[in-house]
């Protein structure tokens, strides 16, 4: 943070003034006229407390303005996505107009003879609906039809509206599982914007840079023109449909004996979920109350992602009271699904009394893949002829998803990090990412659906019950069959965003030997690209024992993050003692990994 000296001339003032003449929303400009007010205070002298409090309110408001005109907000694959507030680097009305005049632009100078068509969505977010209506705004006063969801509802319905409604582009205003002070603007391609894979799909290079110089071409708002009607607001028509698409996918013949508890993070999933499993035969569904209905502030999460430590307890604890067989969490977009069960070998005899202790753990991001793989892959030869299709994961992901495509006679993918990526996948059947994003109608939704994943686990679930099984049995069933694969995680946060290209440059050139006592015998720069793939920063070793390690900086958070994957042979009769014991040494495998990954960080 850079600090200035309280009672010199302010040097963004005439920056601020600028924004707050062009800014749409009172109470944003209200909000920089305040702290401009507070940044122009002369700062009194002396020491005693009352002016060394003004100038600590000084020097606080002078550094607040300096990060919002720091730049603006960055518009990449990711669209944008920020904290809320005033200026050009913060979340607001005036940069989501500008970004949505940017996207018009693209739009028609495209499809110079034709009019464009947008669907757009938004999530119960603060400023969600605001931030919609003005695109929606902007996009009728371009000349292009604008068509707006009825109502906040899940990201994976506006991947499947767009391409439902054969529209050129979509725009989803969401922060998924970010914190409830952030916001953000995600753009999809289709109809004529895109190839047949590429429809309905996030934006990649270089639709998001040629948006961008766009967006970076918009003076101000005031250029911007706005319609202050003319917009379509859809009917339930499309959130009909889509709740059909995704029923359709389960086996109406199937078991459906499951009692389920379901979360959905404060978020806009619930009632969508609770509907489509309710209309698939599930009706033993137990939605945790705390948790069910939309609250921008999120307040019984500290952060609104289930994969945080904490966040699904609640559901935990309802699934321990109503003695449940599986827990179904959505992030507040539902675009994302996590799954939980009573697992035995987790259950501790000291202790709390807690649910944690009595077994319930939150499934592994790449066990729910492995789960989901197989079972799409399994119906898939159900249907009768061989099956055709790609399975595909991510890079960071497991490579155990390789395995069960083989043995189906499928072919396998990996892609760079991102549904944008996995989407594109020509012949998808199913494709997911570690961090609990999974596709499994991609005929449908190109894109990670939280709430058709969570349906198909628990079919699979049923399925399992009825025959006296588990899913922590269908894993076992796995890794009888293919070796078991265990991952994990590792994290550094940095508060100094320089160290982490330090970091980055350290591992390159002092890669570690061993890890976890195996020799080194790859390093991979895949900034250099691998694979076929695009070049991406990051660093994958392999180990002579068939660990795994890929490190790279997070595209969302300050963070390295470390991927972490050991491999252990198991026979294909082994009971569960074997297993147990396997899964014991691949736990402290993966903990001698996170030392050696730590120190060869440089984090102590």
């Amino acid at each position: 943070m850079t600090t200035h000296t309280a009672g010199t001339a302010f040097h963004l003032a005439d920056d601020v003034r600028t924004w707050i003449a062009d800014d749409p929303d009172p109470t944003t400009a209200a909000e920089l006229e305040h702290l401009l007010a507070e940044a122009l205070q002369v700062a009194p002298e002396g020491p005693s407390p009352a002016a060394q409090t003004v100038r600590a309110r000084i020097a606080t408001a002078r550094d607040d303005l300096a990060d919002r005109f720091s730049g603006p907000l960055l518009f990449g694959t990711a669209g944008l996505r920020g904290v809320l507030g005033g200026g050009p680097h913060r979340m607001n009305r005036a940069v989501v107009i500008r970004a949505a005049a940017g996207l018009a632009a693209h739009l028609t100078g495209t499809l110079s003879e034709a009019v464009p068509r947008v669907v757009i969505g938004y999530d119960a977010r603060h400023n969600s609906q605001a931030f919609a209506r003005d695109t929606a705004a902007v996009m009728v006063g371009a000349g292009i039809e604008a068509l707006l969801l009825p109502s906040a509802l899940p990201t994976p319905l506006l991947a499947y509206a767009v391409r439902h409604l054969d529209a050129d582009a979509g725009v989803m205003v969401t922060a998924s599982h970010n914190p409830p002070r952030d916001n953000g603007y995600k753009v999809y391609l289709g109809g004529r914007m895109a190839t047949d894979e590429g429809r309905g799909v996030q934006i990649v290079p270089p639709a998001d840079a040629e948006i961008a110089a766009r967006i970076a071409a918009v003076r101000s708002v005031a250029d911007v023109p706005r319609a202050d009607s003319g917009w379509t607001v859809l009917g339930p028509e499309v959130l009909d449909a889509y709740v059909a698409a995704v029923v359709s996918l389960a086996d109406p013949t199937g078991p459906r004996t499951l009692k389920i508890v379901h979360t959905s993070m404060h978020g806009v999933g619930g009632v969508v979920a609770d509907r489509v499993l309710r209309a698939a035969g599930f009706t033993d569904v137990y939605p945790v109350p705390e948790q069910a209905d939309p609250d921008p502030d999120f307040p019984t999460v500290a952060f609104p992602n289930p994969e945080e430590p904490g966040a699904i307890d609640l559901a935990l604890g309802l699934a321990q009271d109503t003695s449940a067989d599986l827990v179904i969490a959505n992030d507040p977009d539902a675009d994302r699904c996590a799954i939980a069960v009573k697992d035995p070998r987790a259950r501790i005899f000291r202790g709390p009394d807690t649910a944690g202790a009595d077994g319930w753990r939150m499934l592994h991001g790449d066990e729910v893949g492995a789960l989901l793989g197989a079972y799409v892959a399994d119906r898939a030869h159900r249907s009768g002829a061989q099956p055709t299709g790609v399975l595909a994961n991510s890079i960071v992901s497991s490579r155990l998803l390789a395995r069960i495509a083989a043995s189906h006679g499928l072919t396998h993918a990996s892609t760079l990090t991102g549904f944008k990526w996995i989407a594109r996948v020509d012949g998808l059947l199913f494709g997911y990412e570690e961090a609990i994003g999974y596709c499994v109608d991609p005929t449908q939704v190109r894109d990670k659906d939280g709430l058709s994943a969570g349906l198909l686990m628990a079919e699979l679930a049923a399925g399992l019950k009825s025959a006296g099984r588990t899913l922590i049995d269908a894993l076992d069933d796995l890794a009888r069959e293919h070796g078991l694969y265990l991952t994990d995680q590792l994290a550094a946060r940095f508060t100094d965003l320089d160290q982490i290209p330090a970091t980055m440059a350290r591992l390159r050139s002092a890669p570690p030997a061993t890890l976890a006592g195996s020799a080194v015998t790859e390093v991979v720069d895949l900034a250099d690209g691998a694979d076929g793939l695009p070049p991406t920063d990051g660093l994958r070793l392999l180990a002579a024992d068939g660990t795994r390690v890929v490190v790279r900086p997070s595209g969302t958070e300050p963070k390295v993050k470390c991927y972490l994957e050991v491999i252990i042979p198991v026979a294909t009769d082994a009971d569960d003692a074997a297993l147990t014991h396997a899964r014991t040494v691949a736990r402290e495998r993966l903990d001698a990994l996170k030392v050696d990954l730590r120190a060869a960080l440089g984090l102590g």
